[in-house]
Formats: structure tokens, sequence, C-alpha cells
């Protein structure tokens, strides 16, 4: 069940097709994709057996999506097509790709900044206007009943008899026993230096009146029962400049792209906030979108570049991005045209990835494309010692989406695993590609009316009605490519 939920979340992230032709003297067509026609009457076997899965257009849109992301990769495959070129590598990783290009460009940028010498760390240490703490939290639920409560003060007071009764030495140990903070609970209770104001009031109170290598007394905040320490000096002079530094290059990093923005005159356009609302639940068809969201000098920030961004965040991040307020939408279009501006500097200093960069790459991509010939029990070389023809090979690679889609949709025997977004966007590239509203819509009243006589609940697989060639030649692979930018 949770694993359908599952399915479901992301066949309604598919959205709609990058293009919608409105085909309706195809009226038993749902899709087409590399020469291969999805039917209506397949779409809807797909889902009208599928008990647990919602039957709405944008759902059997979704699976449309998805059905045909296999066909793409299915039928590359059946042709021969080398799907570990370096070109595809970095188009399918755009993500990564981009990430490890600004940690490159990040690095020369801190060169020239410098570094912090032990000697100001330690000024800054003395100065107290940053301080590093510990601590151990001993958590209450906030349903908890007031016995509960008084165990766990109790058990909090007996840690602090024990790190006092050592002056505070042994800290570190008994919060990575007892701690029940897990990001800092590994770390021996060490939290990050930070200026005054960074917790919550009644933690960041107690904790900023104690000199070095002092400890409070118990303090209750709405997450449980604290012991703070303040660690002296030669304990945490390293980790302390560490800190010092992050933060640094975080405050620099965020000037350097605020100067973007000013020195460009970034400009959010009118209307652009109802556009982002609109592009988030059609990210795949928004991949085409030219309208302008924001201007700067030298270039714009589209639809299509929100969505690729959009792409690269994780999916319950996104379906949140359509509640948020209009001041909270503007600031994250403005951060994501930053980084548009920001991979533009980084294109133009001419960062190139280097040999450890592209090794991480082709392992997570190799490592992705492994795992859909897995699952749909394809490779290249079982189709080649299967099939003597290019054609052949594609039929059955076919058979094999047409097999793993009963299972992993219909059935839910198998684990479903979607063709990864940025490789299918690559291996869209070139190939036919549409959608049939009328048949979508068409494929939902078929669909209800297959579940409304299933009353078994568990709908056979269909034999003979699956992916079928399109009329006429095949089309010609394009080169697969792609601009890589920041995460």
């Amino acid at each position: 069940m949770v694993r359908l939920a599952w399915i479901c979340s992301v066949l309604v992230l598919a959205g709609c097709s990058a293009a919608r032709d409105a085909f309706s003297a195809h009226a038993q067509v749902a899709g087409t994709a590399a020469g291969q026609t999805l039917t209506v009457d397949r779409l809807a076997h797909v889902v009208g057996h599928a008990q647990r899965i919602p039957i709405r257009p944008d759902v059997l849109t979704g699976v449309a999506n998805a059905y045909l992301d296999y066909a793409v990769f299915a039928t590359e495959l059946g042709r021969g097509r080398d799907l570990h070129d370096s070109a595809l590598v970095l188009a399918a990783e755009w993500p990564v790709a981009a990430q490890l290009k600004w940690e490159r460009y990040h690095e020369r940028l801190i060169v020239t900044r410098g570094k912090l010498t032990p000697a100001q760390a330690d000024s800054a240490f003395q100065a107290g206007t940053v301080r590093l703490f510990q601590h151990i939290l001993i958590r209450i639920p906030q349903s908890a009943v007031s016995t509960v409560e008084q165990e766990k003060e109790k058990q909090v007071t007996a840690l602090l008899r024990r790190a006092a009764a050592q002056r505070g030495f042994n800290f570190a140990d008994l919060a990575r026993r007892y701690s029940e903070d897990p990001g800092s609970k590994t770390r021996g209770g060490y939290l990050p230096a930070t200026p005054r104001g960074q917790f919550v009031p009644a933690f960041d109170s107690a904790a900023w009146t104690l000199p070095p290598g002092a400890m409070t007394a118990v303090v209750r905040t709405p997450f449980g029962f604290h012991i703070i320490r303040r660690p002296p000096l030669a304990e945490v002079r390293d980790s302390f400049r560490v800190d010092l530094e992050n933060a640094r290059t975080a405050q620099l990093d965020s000037l350097y792209l605020d100067s973007l923005a000013k020195q460009r005159q970034l400009k959010i356009e009118s209307g652009a906030l109802a556009l982002v609302r609109q592009a988030v639940p059609q990210i795949v068809s928004a991949r085409s979108d030219n309208r302008t969201l924001a201007t700067y000098h030298g270039g714009t920030f589209q639809v299509r570049d929100l969505a690729r961004w959009l792409l690269a965040l994780d999916p319950n991040d996104v379906r949140g991005i359509s509640t948020a307020t209009d001041a909270q939408l503007n600031q994250f279009l403005k951060l994501l045209a930053q980084r548009e501006m920001l991979l533009a500097e980084v294109d133009k200093a001419g960062v190139q990835l280097n040999p450890g960069d592209w090794r991480q790459l082709r392992a997570e991509h190799d490592s992705g494309v492994a795992r859909l010939e897995g699952v749909l029990g394809v490779s290249p070389q079982l189709l080649k010692d299967s099939a003597a023809t290019p054609a052949a090979r594609v039929q059955l690679a076919m058979a094999h989406v047409d097999r793993y889609v009963d299972q992993a949709v219909t059935l839910g025997s198998a684990p479903f695993v979607p063709v990864p977004p940025f490789l299918a966007g690559a291996l869209r590239q070139g190939q036919p590609w549409s959608l049939n509203e009328a048949g979508i819509a068409r494929a939902v009243e078929s669909a209800q009316a297959i579940r409304a006589a299933d009353t078994t609940g568990r709908g056979a697989p269909a034999t003979g009605t699956g992916l079928k060639r399109a009329p006429g030649p095949p089309p010609v692979a394009a080169e697969s490519g792609g601009r890589p930018g920041p995460r």
C-alpha cells in the first residue's frame, strides 16, 4: 500500500507531456514516443486493474508519461545506442554535474578571499560575539503525561551529576551515548559556532551566560531537557576556526550572489508568480515553455529554466511550492535566477570537471541505467543475443516494458522505478513525443468501467494489447547533450 501511494505521487509529479497534440482523429491513441504508440485500451487496462491507483486524468497522464519514458529507453537500447557516452552522461546527471562545477569554481573564489589565521580565530573566540556550545538533549513527547516528564527530568539530572563529577571532560562521551538530538549526538553534542539569537529563547538565554568551560543546570525548552556546556578554547580551537570559516564563506557567497543580481539588475516579471504556480503540477510540459519569469542584463530566466531546477528538487519540496506565499515565491524565484546567473559565470570562467568528478558522474549514471535494465529485465547483450535485427530487438525490449508495467503498476508485485527525469529528458531530445488529451480522457472513462466491473480487485495482465509501432519510418536519434549548472 505504501509502495502504491508513492507510485501515485511520482506519477502525478510527471505531469503533462512535453507536447500535447490535439490529434482527436486518433481516437484510440493515448500517446506516442520513439516510434511506439500507447493505445487508449492499454492505458485504461494498466490503471483500471490497479485497484489502489486513483482514476483521474492527472494520474493517467502521469502513467502515460512514465510508460512512454520506458518506451524511449527500451527503444534506444534496441537500436543499439550507447547509453554511456559522455554527452548523455552530462545531460542525464545535470544536477550532480552542476554542483561539481560550482564546487570547482567556488574553490577559486575561496583562494582569492584568503583564510582566517589561528590568531584571528582565537581573537574571535575571546571577543565572544560568536560562541560554540555542546548540549545533551532528552526529548519529551508533546503528548507526554506528567509522570513521563518527571521520569525524563530524573534521567537528565542524573546525567548532569555525572558530567559535573568530571567537570565536563566526559561531556562528549555522555552526549554520544545518551543525547536524543540526532543532529549533534554523533559529534559529541557540539553545535556549530553561531552569534546570539540562533537558538530558542530558553536555550539561548541559558547558554550565553556561560563562561568557557562551564555548564548550565537542566534547561527546559519546547524540545525537552537540555544540559548545555561552553567548551574552553583549548578544547575546540580547530573546530571553532572551521566554523568561523564556514560562516564567513556562507556570508561572502550570499553577498556574491546579491552582487550579481544588483550588477545585472535582476527583475522579476509581473505575472511570474502565477506562471510558477501553473508550472509546478506540469513540470514536464513546462520544460518547453519559453515564457519569461525574470530578466537581467545578458539573459532571461524562463519557465523552462524553472522546470529544470524543479526536476532537480525532492518531489515533496516541489509540491510545497504551490502553497507558498507570494513573498516566499518571489524570493524562491530570485534565488533560482541568481543561480542561473552563477551558472553563466561558471561557464564564462571555463570551469571544467576533473577526472574525479567524471568518475562520480559516470558511476551515478551507470548505476541508474543498470537499475532500469535490471527492473525491465533487458540489456544490450541480451537483445543482441536474442534478436538479429534492430527492429526485432526493439520489439523484444518493448515486450519487457509491457511485462514490467503490468507487474509494477497494475499488480504492484515489482518496485516502481521511473526513468530519472534528466535521463528521460535527454533521451527524448529529437524523438517524436506526444500525448493526446482526448485519448487520455477516453482512457479515464474506460478505466472507470474496468474498475467497476473488476469485482475481484485483481485484474489479470493484458496480453497482446501493448505498445504498437506508430505508422511511418522510425525517427533518427538525435545527439544528446546538455548544459550543466548549479544544483
